[in-house]
Parts: structure tokens; sequence; C-alpha cells
């Protein structure tokens, strides 16, 4: 029984470490177009 719940947090931890590299990824993506956005209208202010 110990192995089943072993094997249950280890997927259990998989998932969420897949899981959080994503919303990093999400993160990082939104910041990218963000700063783009502003240079765009920096250079479009001169």
């Amino acid at each position: 029984m110990n192995k089943k719940v072993n094997a249950k947090r280890e997927a259990y931890a998989k998932k969420q470490e897949k899981q959080g590299q994503k919303v990093i990824a999400w993160i990082f993506g939104v910041l990218l177009v963000l700063t783009l956005l502003y240079l765009c209208w920096i250079i479009g202010m001169m």
C-alpha cells in the first residue's frame, strides 16, 4: 500500500512540475508581448 501512495505522490509531483513550467512560460510570454507593445508605443510617441 505504501508503494501505491508513493507512486501517486510522484505522479502528482511530476504533474505539478509540468503545470508550473507551463505557467512560467506563459508569464514570460506575456511579459515579452507587453515589452514589445511598450516599445512600439514609445517609438510611436517620437
